[in-house]
């Protein structure tokens, strides 16, 4: 019989969890009799794997393990996840166990009841040193900011959604990019679950400064145009200070001021020049901008449900 319920679960760096993990999966199940379990090894070094499999001896659920060939991210192996979930109901989880078992619960019961399509956690408060909450705070305040406003206050580490939603995400195969601000993108019906997120009992995140910038950067040239808007803009200001510094250059000749020949010839060539290049590059740099966005590949619509009414 085909599961009904599937959970996606990263796998990186999780050697000293996975026990309490499965303890926790099999507690899950007693309750969710119709459930899936996919565990995505993310080119882990330690011993995820082996501790995985010996763990599957006396699962009570069903289990899909996938294995990446390498390190691709925590986004990736969620994706390699929900492309083959089988469940109606798929729910994502982290392995650190920093997110409560019940939240998962939540999510199904969320989903199966029909009203809403997408249920993402949403962090209340969490059990973190001051300097994580700080620089969490003002990296999720600048993204909601300059990006995404509809992002929740505390971003988006676990969510749920239906089947549909899933076969959505995976559809989307632009790189670079953000599976949550994907997930946003889509739109559907969604729903904000608060939760406590407790601290990390055994190893470090993998979520590094350098991963970090880079999932900003990703997210800000794939979700937002604010950059080539702000190159635009410039290029605007400096052709208008420039058309300004000219006139006051040549009505200084005009007048008599400037005693050295050629000095104002050149100076009107270069202010003209800056100015033409700046235009220009704001120029170009919109025709780019539509054509990366039609190099994405992105459906111009996503029709949620279709419903006939018949006489």
């Amino acid at each position: 019989m085909a599961p009904r319920y599937s959970i996606v679960i990263p796998v990186y760096k999780n050697e000293e969890t996975i026990p309490s993990l499965f303890a926790r999966l099999r507690d899950l199940s007693t309750r969710w009799r119709d459930l899936e379990v996919v565990l995505v090894v993310d080119g882990s070094p330690d011993r995820s794997a082996d501790v995985i499999r010996a763990e599957l001896t006396d699962a009570p659920f069903s289990v899909q393990l996938v294995e990446h060939s390498r390190n691709f991210g925590s986004f990736e192996a969620i994706r390699s996840g929900l492309a083959v979930v089988k469940g109606d109901y798929v729910g994502v989880m982290a392995a650190d166990l920093q997110e409560p078992t019940s939240l998962v619960e939540e999510f199904f019961t969320i989903l199966e009841a029909g009203d809403w399509d997408v249920a993402v956690g949403t962090r209340q408060s969490r059990d973190d040193p001051g300097s994580s909450k700080l620089l969490s705070g003002t990296y999720w305040s600048l993204y909601r900011r300059l990006i995404q406003p509809e992002m929740p206050k505390g971003g988006i580490d676990v969510f749920g959604c239906t089947r549909e939603v899933a076969a959505r995400l995976v559809a989307l195969e632009e790189s670079h990019s953000s599976l949550v601000g994907l997930l946003l993108w889509v739109g559907y019906r969604r729903v904000e679950v608060p939760y406590a997120r407790v601290a990390r009992e055994h190893g470090k995140s993998g979520w590094s400064l350098r991963r970090k910038i880079g999932y900003f950067l990703d997210s800000s040239f794939s979700f937002t145009n604010a950059p080539i808007t702000v190159i635009t803009l410039v290029g605007i200001l400096g052709t208008l200070t420039t058309i300004v510094i000219a006139l006051t250059v040549f009505i200084s000749w005009a007048l008599g001021r400037i005693p050295v020949e050629g000095f104002t010839a050149l100076m009107l060539v270069n202010l003209g020049s800056t100015g033409a290049i700046l235009i220009a590059l704001g120029v170009i740099g919109s025709y780019v901008r539509r054509g990366f966005d039609n190099s994405k590949r992105r459906p111009h619509a996503i029709v949620a449900r279709a419903t006939e009414f018949e006489r």
